[in-house]
């Protein structure tokens, strides 16, 4: 009898031991078995339904702005750009150099989220001839504008994933040595374009720095902007083939100009 009450002890400890490895049941100090609750997985579908509330509402404007790509609101757009827009801007948004940029090639139309041009659009630039239309114009006339814009795109609208790259890690004074010999002679020494008699736009200036987000400037820096003097920085093809780490220098040099 000593024997099976032995051997059914060391059964029953088994038991409950595959069983706590299973995560089904557990053991307490008392020897009471209890149903142990486990901790849900979280999945990527888990994780983005715990997205913040401002991430959320982006996304929505974002797919109201996709979907109203139809011939009457791409024309009521373009209404609005020709009575605000045009003079600087020019017909169809092509941009007059050392005046205005192109707002219709294929790298900013892709690069650009709708929260960046909506906010352009009715802020402004300052300290440039830009100025804020937010007082001139409705919301949603600003946002019939951007449908006009996207009409012209010719590339997936990938802002929202360029805006929710990573932040910038450079060393500014690398990127000031950087920015000094390749993008001066368009930009100006500062960054202030036309006012310094620059052929590129005031990438320096606050009016543009707190709307562009890192990805922005680093996709454009790789990229450059079609029918445009800006060329792309990185590749065999680029101007100049700039590393990742060399292009963060330099957003990070312009940042500390903001």
């Amino acid at each position: 009898m000593h024997d099976s009450g032995k051997k059914l002890t060391m059964m029953m400890v088994g038991a409950a031991f595959l069983l706590t490895l299973g995560g089904g049941w557990h053991v307490n100090p008392l020897g009471a078995a209890e149903k142990q609750k486990k901790e849900p997985v979280k999945t990527e579908a888990s994780k983005s339904e715990a997205a913040p509330a401002d991430s959320a509402k982006h996304d929505a404007v974002a797919h109201e702005m996709a979907t109203k790509l139809s011939p009457e609101a791409i024309e009521k757009g373009k209404v609005l750009f020709t009575e605000n827009c045009v003079v600087c801007h020019q017909e169809n948004g092509t941009g007059l150099a050392g005046v205005a940029p192109s707002l219709t090639n294929k790298e900013l139309l892709s690069f650009a989220s709708d929260r960046f041009l909506f906010e352009t659009i009715r802020d402004g630039r300052a300290p440039t001839p830009m100025p804020s239309f937010g007082e001139v114009l409705k919301p949603e006339e600003i946002k019939s504008i951007i449908v006009y814009l996207r009409s012209f795109g010719k590339q997936p609208v990938v802002g929202d994933q360029v805006d929710n790259d990573r932040v910038a890690m450079g060393d500014p004074r690398l990127g000031k040595r950087w920015f000094s010999q390749i993008c001066a002679g368009c930009h100006g020494t500062n960054g202030e374009g036309y006012e310094g008699s620059g052929s590129g736009t005031a990438i320096g200036k606050p009016g543009f720095l707190s709307k562009a987000s890192d990805g922005f400037i680093r996709s454009i820096i790789k990229n450059g902007r079609s029918n445009t003097p800006m060329r792309g920085f990185s590749g065999a093809g680029g101007l100049a083939n700039l590393t990742d780490q060399e292009i963060d220098d330099i957003i990070t040099y312009l940042r500390i100009l903001q």
